[in-house]
């Protein structure tokens, strides 16, 4: 894809093309150290995040894309230092307050994937009261990972189906591929199209292990606080330029 296009020639791109990724999940990295390059506390990064976000829901909206998973907040961030984890809570806590008026507006509708109950009680209240007011909206499908780790989900997924084997609800010759898809959190949600990873990092970070299968992966050097509507646009219309062939050869595609 070339870069020289500007931002008008390259939404316009984007909308000409009819190959928009249905689901698009992204980690976003790089918050504390676009912070720290800027001689800021780590907690201001994540508030420059925030603004991100935003932009990022509004133009998926705009092309079309379904479903948006943001990777807000893994089990291993709980290892972080205190004073940063509880101003992430409480950072999430005023953005779902502020937000949710907007995504009323524009007609998303808010799911979670995670285990909700470790969070702060004034947090996961917050949370399941905007999951409830925007859960007739019928645009795109904000999905965050909040306290989520895919090894835990997996691991979960595992029990639960050793459960219903236990009580004689299905036989082990039941289990396939589609099946252990529906006892993960992401069971209603169509694997990812397209994955998008700032700040340039190259591991997956225990983010939906099994869901991104056959994704497409788009990493760019750019930190979660400076990517914008434009660095969106980029992964988006790099992912179009791609084959996607789940396993087969292009001569296989083209015969279809």
């Amino acid at each position: 894809m070339k870069n020289d296009l500007t931002e008008f020639e390259l939404y316009e791109k984007i909308m000409l093309n009819p190959n928009i990724p249905e689901h698009i999940a992204i980690i976003m990295d790089g918050n504390g150290r676009w912070a720290r390059h800027k001689g800021l506390p780590r907690i201001a990064g994540h508030h420059e995040g925030v603004n991100s976000v935003r932009e990022v829901v509004r133009a998926a909206g705009e092309w079309g894309i379904k479903i948006l998973t943001l990777y807000t907040f893994s089990t291993e961030n709980w290892n972080r230092p205190r004073e940063e984890v509880e101003a992430l809570m409480l950072l999430l806590l005023s953005t779902i307050r502020k937000e949710v008026n907007e995504l009323e507006k524009n007609n998303v509708r808010l799911t979670v994937i995670g285990d909700l109950s470790k969070l702060p009680d004034l947090t996961r209240q917050s949370v399941v009261e905007s999951i409830e007011v925007l859960k007739n909206n019928t645009g795109l499908i904000l999905n965050l990972a909040l306290n989520y780790g895919s090894r835990q989900e997996m691991l979960r997924a595992v029990r639960h189906i050793g459960e219903d084997l236990q009580h004689g609800k299905m036989k082990i010759e039941d289990i396939d591929d589609n099946l252990f898809s529906d006892y993960l959190y992401t069971a209603s949600l169509p694997d990812p199209d397209l994955l998008i990873r700032t700040s340039g990092e190259l591991r997956l970070s225990n983010f939906l292990l099994w869901q991104l299968a056959y994704t497409e992966i788009y990493v760019t050097e750019v930190p979660w606080p400076s990517f914008r509507k434009y660095e969106f646009a980029k992964a988006v219309a790099a992912f179009q330029e791609r084959e996607r062939r789940f396993g087969k050869t292009h001569e296989q595609l083209g015969s279809l």
